[in-house]
């Protein structure tokens, strides 16, 4: 499946437009012309979601579930197929913006994926280091 992808970095000063697209007046035309935001792709990754302000976060709603961009009057159909993966910085952390139960339905599943424990982490350390000194690692050292 040949399919575009697109990250967004979620911060605390990030506008709607930096993520459905805006407006902009071309001079040569004299006349407004869209310019499509991050979300015209067919996988959007959506990182700390919860670090920008509720109405950035609203933003993608009609994108993810209606697939369309609706700005100045006029509806852009997103790609097809197309698709937000999320992640969320955990309730606690200083700076983050809880999502509101209507954008969280939008959502198909959910992931939770805790910490490892101290002797976890240092058995796949272990199996990590011991890897590389057989020579057995499948991983890239460059």
């Amino acid at each position: 499946m040949d399919c575009s992808f697109n990250r967004i970095q979620f911060t605390s000063y990030l506008l709607p437009s930096d993520i459905v697209g805006a407006s902009i007046i071309n001079h040569q035309k004299q006349a407004f012309e869209f310019v499509p935001g991050p979300t015209f792709t067919n996988i959007v990754l959506a990182d700390e979601i919860n670090r920008t302000t509720p109405k950035t976060q609203s933003s993608l709603l009609e994108a993810m579930s209606e697939a369309q961009i609706s700005l100045d009057n006029q509806t852009y159909l997103l790609s097809q197929p197309f698709m937000v993966v999320a992640t969320l910085n955990p309730p606690g952390y200083h700076g983050i913006f809880l999502l509101p139960k209507s954008q969280l339905d939008r959502f198909l599943m959910r992931l939770r994926i805790g910490y490892q424990s101290p002797d976890e982490e240092n058995l796949s350390f272990l199996g990590i280091l011991l890897s590389y000194s057989s020579g057995t690692s499948t991983r890239s050292t460059k």
